[in-house]
């Protein structure tokens, strides 16, 4: 009851809200009548069928490659599927409907005869396992479906065209191997039959009318995919082996290897047309499974398809998402459990992925049973309860017909499959690589057995189906076209492939910091705020909510001077709906926020409904976007990676991600890493997300102060020595005021370009009194400020020392600036800390001529914040010598005992004063 509860969750919401469609409750009528007296007359009979269901992989067939001893001991017969355990015996006779999905038989079976036809759909070259699945629906209707596949047999003409794809992989490989022998190039050899699922994948997906296939797949076999079935040029290949990069020469890029290459592209099979995206990954294996995912949810929004569909069908979603993994990489990367972690919660679903595991059974050099302390690489899939069926990697046949299986599955349920392909690697970790080393058993059997399409083509040439003339013509027609290619790849262009579609008429910016008007009349914003906390009749809020955040936000709306964060957050998001972009914000807690000041998510006390006030907005209003509220999974990576995802295929959306104290960002840092902050200058993949890392010394301890800023800043590709643009890889603000972050949020959209933000995002400051701004700040004509100057109002001629700082620690000066009536201090504040904005701040040093006695002055430590980076372009090009104020070098963040934190703060701000 439970696992059926947790599958049927309303999410707070049985009507739905936007990015969340509940899915209709199914009745499930049972088993027929027939049926069901078929099985109780029939019960030993049935249970020794259930056992074949049950345990037949344990027995079957899918190990290509076997060396193991052990291998011995699982050639003995399984008690399990004795048929004279359950009282039967060999002069028995039954037949088998009702009891297995067969074809009526002339004559009821012998014993033998069920036994082998059990034995070969459940113990031959594949098996599913679906015992650990509850729904009675889905578990019959798999055993049906995959027992119907014995039942069917490819065409000459389809056995011809899979064993074409595989001979072609193999003298792509080939072909490398003699033209680039020094060349990593992470073939598929040994894992050929790799292309019967794709050619699968894509006969299905014209089937169904899908309209995009998003595709995440690490580097093993790309290459070999990417030439012979997804459209792309060996002379991109080659050219690239040679040492050139696959960008024109006006791209700001710094490109990457081969095998991480894309691809964006039309298929036509059958008549039908869908667009394939196979994305780029980095060498961190699986970390783009969740970047798939979030693009392809992206392709939702923009269909208004699947989670978006407002139409009230039950239609299933017209994208698909498709995961390639590896065995060592499924069960040891942490990401994965993330990910599926995510497949039905909502404003994350993907309504069903297809994952195909290509089990080298090996890892790096590992063998696979110390790869993992499960039976199989893909029993991680079972905390899901998503099917899974082992294919031995010599049966493309099979494979093909299991990957049909597959997506029927899932158009059918909106679930999760997996496909667990038991192949080799023929080579090492890479071709250079001597696998004999580590592994010498596995590859004597490797090394002494057909190549698979070699074998594959042996079956079909014993079938009559091919002759040995027609393999080598394959073979050497694939040749001389890849040869042709070679001779041509000094004269391939590289294509632009960039700022095409959705993102037509974006741009890399230049080297200048360009400023944008992003001010909002306030005629507007006030109906925006008044809005963002209007209830539907008889909604039952919170009434410590009415009184502290819906009275109290109308209240400051109608004065228009102590516009507080939230409110400017909410008048950002609401403005940036009313000009027709979709804003998504993403985190754990984020409806109500980590420290109770968001509230743009309201929960009705007697229903438990949640209700979205911009929203409601936004549906009165033509042509306005929506908000799209994601209170994720207690997770930092998958998170980060799908909100990626949905960032590069979404540019006309603002996409946020806040993490619940800053200091958890780094359990994403593979993502910041690999996809954040360097996908445009490896891949010229841009991104417009935003993250929010709540930040501040507040004597919370190690885990509880700091987002790390020095990390991003030593990210960043800012220039020490020269002023930056707007082309720095990723732009770093600490605002210190609601106005300054309303700007930021705002400049993300309305720019003609996309680079990640990353927000220093306060935690005291929300309610600080003295954080507040006034309408003027937001009004037509202002933007974003990269420095604010001193608001006190000093004598410039007295000031003896300039302070430099950034953020919250700004107030804690002023006030004691202030208290101790200090006037010979100008306290300047560099909200852009990337890029740095070298003018300004020397605009702000010229109104202090008689100044002497530059500082900057953080809370953090010595070895942390942002001194490091300022310290040298300030000296460099303000031509000023700096000193540093702040605590002193530390291991850790934060002191642990609150007398200490309050003896630092104290002699941080002294220092700096006096």
């Amino acid at each position: 009851m439970l696992g059926r509860l947790l599958l049927s969750r309303g999410y707070h919401s049985t009507k739905g809200v936007f990015g969340h469609r509940p899915r209709p409750t199914t009745r499930y009528e049972g088993l027929a009548a027939a049926v069901l007296d078929k099985r109780n007359a029939n019960a030993n009979v049935y249970r020794w069928v259930e056992a074949y269901r049950n345990h037949g992989h344990r027995m079957a067939a899918i190990d290509p490659v076997k060396f193991h001893l052990a291998d011995e001991a699982a050639s003995e017969p399984l008690p399990e599927l004795q048929y004279a355990r359950y009282g039967l015996g060999a002069a028995d006779r039954i037949d088998p409907r009702g009891l297995l999905n067969v074809p009526a038989a002339q004559q009821p079976l012998s014993m033998a005869e069920l036994d082998a036809l059990l034995a070969r759909m459940y113990c031959g070259s594949c098996s599913i396992e679906l015992a650990f699945i509850e729904s009675e629906q889905e578990r019959e209707w798999l055993a049906g479906r995959y027992e119907q596949l014995f039942q069917h047999e490819l065409t000459e003409g389809e056995r011809r065209e899979l064993a074409e794809l595989m001979l072609k992989s193999q003298a792509f490989d080939q072909f490398l191997a003699v033209k680039f022998p020094t060349v990593k190039r992470y073939g598929g050899e040994g894992a050929e039959s790799m292309m019967a699922f794709y050619w699968e994948l894509f006969r299905s997906a014209g089937e169904h009318e899908l309209r995009n296939v998003v595709i995440g797949m690490p580097h093993r076999g790309k290459l070999n995919v990417l030439t012979t079935m997804f459209g792309t040029r060996p002379a991109k290949i080659f050219k690239k082996f040679k040492g050139h990069p696959e960008f024109p020469a006006d791209a700001q890029a710094m490109c990457d290897i081969a095998s991480h290459f894309h691809t964006s592209t039309d298929i036509i099979v059958g008549g039908k047309t869908f667009h394939l995206n196979m994305l780029h990954n980095p060498s961190h294996l699986e970390a783009v499974n969740p970047v798939s995912m979030g693009k392809a949810r992206a392709k939702q929004l923009a269909l208004a398809d699947g989670p978006y569909d407002t139409s009230g069908t039950d239609r299933r979603s017209k994208v698909l998402n498709v995961q390639v993994h590896g065995d060592a990489a499924f069960p040891g990367q942490g990401i994965n459990q993330e990910c599926l972690m995510m497949a039905a919660v909502p404003h994350y679903e993907v309504e069903g992925t297809v994952h195909l595991i290509v089990n080298n059974q090996v890892g790096f050099t590992t063998p696979a049973e110390r790869g993992r302390s499960t039976r199989y690489v893909s029993d991680l899939a079972k905390a899901i309860m998503a099917p899974v069926v082992h294919v031995n990697g010599d049966d493309p046949e099979a494979l093909a017909g299991v990957t049909q299986l597959a997506i029927e599955y899932r158009q059918k349920f909106g679930k999760d499959f997996f496909i667990d392909l038991n192949c080799y690697r023929r080579w090492g970790h890479n071709e250079l690589d001597d696998p004999t080393v580590t592994n010498p058993l596995l590859y004597r059997v490797i090394h002494g057995r057909p190549s698979i399409p070699d074998r594959y083509a042996g079956r079909l040439i014993e079938a009559g189906v091919f002759d040995q003339q027609d393999v080598d013509a394959i073979s050497n027609s694939h040749r001389n076209y890849l040869t042709a290619e070679l001779a041509a790849c000094e004269q391939y262009e590289p294509e632009r492939s960039y700022f095409g579609g959705q993102w037509a008429g974006l741009q890399q910016p230049g080297d200048e910091v360009t400023v944008w008007n992003t001010g909002v009349d306030y005629r507007l914003l006030s109906h925006i705020g008044q809005e963002s906390v209007r209830l539907p009749e008889g909604f039952n809020v919170h009434p410590h909510l009415q009184k502290t955040h819906i009275d109290a936000r109308r209240k400051r709306i109608a004065e228009g001077q102590r516009i507080d964060w939230a409110t400017a957050e909410a008048l950002a998001i609401g403005s940036l709906m009313y000009q027709g972009f979709n804003v998504r914000l993403s985190g754990e807690d984020v409806g109500r926020g980590t420290f109770a000041q968001r509230h743009a998510m309201l929960v009705d006390q007697q229903t438990n409904e949640i209700f979205i006030p911009l929203n409601a907005m936004a549906a009165a209003t033509p042509n306005a976007g929506r908000f799209e509220l994601a209170n994720s999974i207690l997770s930092e990576e998958a998170v980060l990676g799908f909100e990626y995802g949905m960032a590069i295929d979404s540019p006309n959306s603002l996409v946020l991600w806040e993490a619940q104290f800053g200091d958890f960002f780094n359990g994403a840092q593979i993502i910041i890493d690999t996809f954040l902050v360097s996908g445009e200058t490896k891949w010229m993949v841009c991104n417009g997300l935003v993250m929010l890392l709540p930040h501040g010394y507040d004597g919370a301890a190690s885990e509880h102060s700091s987002c790390r800023v020095e990390r991003f800043l030593q990210m960043t590709d800012s220039r020490e020595t020269s002023p930056d643009g707007d082309a720095v890889n990723l732009q770093i603000i600490n605002p210190s005021t609601p106005a300054q972050y309303f700007h930021a949020l705002r400049r993300q959209q309305i720019r003609n370009f996309r680079k990640p933000l990353l927000v220093v995002a306060p935690k005291t400051l929300l309610r600080l009194s003295d954080c507040v701004s006034p309408h003027t700040d937001f009004a037509p004509g202002t933007h974003f400020q990269p420095v604010l100057p001193d608001p006190a109002p000093l004598d410039p001629k007295r000031v003896r020392r300039v302070v430099l700082c950034s953020g919250k620690h700004y107030y804690t000066l002023a006030s004691e600036r202030q208290a101790r009536q200090v006037t010979d201090v100008a306290l300047v504040r560099v909200e852009s800390l990337c890029p740095f904005p070298v003018q300004a701040i020397r605009d702000e040093l010229a109104k202090y001529a008689n100044a002497r006695e530059f500082v900057w002055s953080q809370e953090e430590h010595r070895n942390m914040g942002a001194w490091t980076f300022v310290q040298p372009r300030f000296e460099n090009m303000c031509e000023r010598r700096i000193q540093y104020r702040g605590r002193p070098e530390a291991a850790t963040v934060a002191v642990g005992v609150s007398k200490w934190h309050v003896r630092e703060a104290e002699d941080v701000i002294k220092t700096t004063l006096y």
